[in-house]
């Protein structure tokens, strides 16, 4: 819906409306996990709202969804005194340990058996939530527990966390605790991001939730994957509240409030043990990092009743589970070459348990990852294992470092298959540069030398290209073209038939473009925009081959890493061996004269934030090199246009400051389109 007619207060009246749908859908997503509408409708009334605000700014209130991302960066945090103070919990480490916690409370109480709330013990950073008139006003961490953080600006970047509380009856003051802290996979993503980038990454989901959330600019924080889960009242003035801690969270959860879905109710020690073992189980499953489980007694009366001891209720214990980090030495390094070329170097530990398996081998998952944290043979380091996750070396001790403590060295050749090995000054990962020909990378080479937008070879997929390798029918691409039909069809679920219209497919494809086979050969950086540029600008493949990094550099958009990649593949002499060999067994294309030909977006400067569906943004980035535009990291008054994708950051609360035109995706796919149609039409 949009307003036709701009009276004050109809636009008053939709952006009321909007702000409602828009808080509803992220109740929906974020507290219950059941949108009612795709993503794409989401976004359609957040622009609109943000539409209607950029255009009548008095309807911004503070609370309005659009204002998640709206404050300046902070010079340093505030204080914030805990009127209520925020209390440790004590622990047990054992089933005797929980049975004298259940035995003392009980004797104090003087009942025989107690209802105890089973929760998850989230490991993440405790935050309290003030709340007046149903408006989130404060946000603190927990600190020392009597002084905290101000991190406010910081929690309403988190879209989990109301900016304003559902109902009608709501107290006059809410002060909620609640547990920060990143879902694995989350953590996972965001870890990945970093070490592309170059830049440090966490240890573990706890350290990325706490430097997330204490970042001083809240556009940070806003970035990372984010959420929380609520446990606790600490103070609620002007309404009624429950007698059992149960359904205490059951009512936040009816105000909006995140709570875990974990929370049960349990008879006695012996349902909290049976809690902890079902969870212990399901540890694993859990898309975020518990340290183990909570029991509190159900009643409130009495949890007042058996009141405190120093800094911790009598009334509540975190039972924890085994722990996931532990130290050991590291015997030596080697290096895997995994699917697409990439060297992961891998540490032989000694033998350690960790988390209940033993551990022998931990990854460093990149050269830069060595560097930064200074891993050395013969070091103790700290290893941690979550789950089926691989073990993965999380930091080192220097104090215990041996005299005699070897630096890990990048091998100069794949141990795959004696290829150099490459890595762009810059870029975390080194790479094999034998990609036609490498063992560890032949079924990602096959794959992606087949595909739709390569050589086109229908009807062999990833199953069929599994069965080939493995039968060793396939050992370079070159391979392909000497297939019988007999051979595949004596594959799995392959008849004649089938066999015979592979046979036709992998014969049509030997008719092509430059550009396509280029494209095909799986050089690194080399995309289709790219693979498209090189085929224009030399017209022959001798010609390509034979470019130093100089000449490559010559054609439009090839940078000088891309010309790296260019020269490292064609100085393989297998990777020039498998291209002699496509050529003699009779794929071809026409090749003619280089022509320079105008690119239709030149001098046309682009911006790319949030997620694109159909295309990743380094396609993105490639097609609109291709084109002849740039491609900036950053918002200026000289972008053309910002290319906006689900979730975009705070360049586009940049480019609507500067009146930069934005895109969305389905605009900025039509752009390019048009561009590269016009850009065809030159070339004929």
């Amino acid at each position: 819906m949009s307003v036709v007619q701009e009276s004050p207060s109809a636009v008053r009246l939709r952006a009321a409306e909007l702000r409602r749908l828009i808080e509803h859908h992220n109740y929906l997503y974020y507290v219950l996990d059941a949108p009612e509408v795709p993503d794409a409708e989401y976004d359609r009334l957040l622009r609109e709202l943000q539409d209607l605000e950029a255009r009548f700014p008095d309807l911004v209130v503070s609370d309005s969804p659009t204002q998640r991302v709206g404050a300046s960066p902070l010079e340093t945090f505030a204080e914030v005194v805990h009127e209520v103070p925020m209390l440790s919990l004590a622990n047990a480490f054992s089933e005797e340990e929980v049975r004298d916690f259940d035995r003392r409370v009980r004797e104090r109480l003087g009942v025989e058996r107690v209802e105890y709330t089973a929760e998850t013990k989230i490991d993440g950073l405790a935050v309290s939530f003030r709340y007046e008139e149903g408006r989130l006003v404060r946000a603190a961490t927990r600190g020392d527990g009597t002084r905290g953080e101000d991190v406010t600006a910081n929690v309403r970047t988190l879209r989990a966390v109301p900016l304003r509380l559902r109902g009608s009856d709501l107290p006059g003051l809410l002060e909620v605790r609640g547990e920060v802290f990143m879902t694995l996979a989350g953590f996972r993503a965001l870890n990945e991001r970093q070490r592309s980038h170059g830049e440090k990454t966490f240890a573990n989901p706890r350290n990325a939730a706490a430097g997330s959330l204490r970042q001083l600019d809240p556009a940070v924080t806003a970035e990372r994957p984010l959420t929380f889960f609520c446990y606790g009242v600490a103070r609620c003035e002007g309404c009624g509240l429950p007698d059992r801690h149960s359904e205490l969270l059951q009512t936040l959860a009816g105000w909006g409030l995140r709570v875990s879905p974990e929370v049960r109710v349990v008879a006695g020690v012996e349902g909290c043990l049976a809690y902890y073992a079902e969870l212990g189980r399901r540890r694993d499953a859990l898309d975020y990092e518990i340290d183990g489980v909570v029991y509190k007694v159900d009643r409130l009366d009495q949890q007042l009743a058996l009141g405190f001891v120093s800094r911790a209720p009598r009334w509540a214990v975190a039972h924890k589970f085994p722990a996931r980090e532990e130290l050991t030495r590291v015997l030596g390094v080697e290096f895997q070459v995994g699917r697409t070329g990439a060297l992961t170097p891998v540490a032989r530990l000694e033998p350690v348990q960790v988390g209940g398996a033993t551990v022998s081998n931990a990854t460093l998952h990149n050269m830069a990852e060595v560097e930064r944290k200074d891993v050395r043979v013969g070091d103790t380091v700290i290893v941690r294992r979550a789950g089926d996750v691989i073990p993965e070396v999380v930091g080192v001790l220097p104090d215990r470092r041996p005299a005699d403590a070897a630096q890990v060295s990048l091998p100069r050749v794949c141990p795959a298959c004696g290829a150099d090995v490459v890595r762009v000054e810059g870029e975390a990962v080194a790479r094999c540069s034998g990609g036609l020909y490498c063992p560890a990378q032949r079924k990602e080479a096959v794959r992606h030398f087949a595909s739709r937008r390569a050589m086109d070879i229908e009807g062999l997929g990833e199953k069929l290209v599994d069965q080939l390798v493995d039968r060793g029918l396939v050992r370079t691409v070159a391979d392909l073209y000497a297939l019988s039909p007999a051979q595949i069809a004596d594959l799995e679920r392959m008849g004649e038939k089938s066999a015979e219209n592979l046979v036709h497919a992998i014969e049509r494809s030997r008719r092509t473009t430059l550009a396509r086979f280029l494209f095909a050969l799986g050089i690194r950086e080399v995309g289709e925009a790219t693979a498209r540029t090189l085929a224009r600008h030399f017209a022959s493949l001798d010609a390509v081959t034979a470019a130093d990094e100089e000449a490559l550099q010559g054609a439009p958009d090839i940078g000088p890493i891309v010309a790296r990649h260019i020269v490292s593949f064609f100085a393989q002499p297998h990777n020039r061996e498998v291209v002699a060999a496509l050529r003699a067994a009779g794929v071809e294309w026409e090749e003619g004269e280089p022509r320079v030909v105008p690119t239709p977006l030149a001098g046309q400067t682009f911006v790319l934030t949030g997620t694109l569906s159909t295309l990743g943004r380094e396609e993105a980035k490639s097609r609109l090199l291709a084109l002849g535009a740039k491609v900036a990291g950053s918002v200026s008054a000289r972008t053309r246009y910002v290319v906006a994708g689900a979730d975009p950051g705070s360049k586009l609360e940049r480019a609507r400051e500067l009146g930069v035109e934005v895109l969305d995706e389905g605009a900025f796919l039509g752009l390019l389109q048009r561009a590269e149609g016009a850009g065809q039409a030159q070339e004929a």
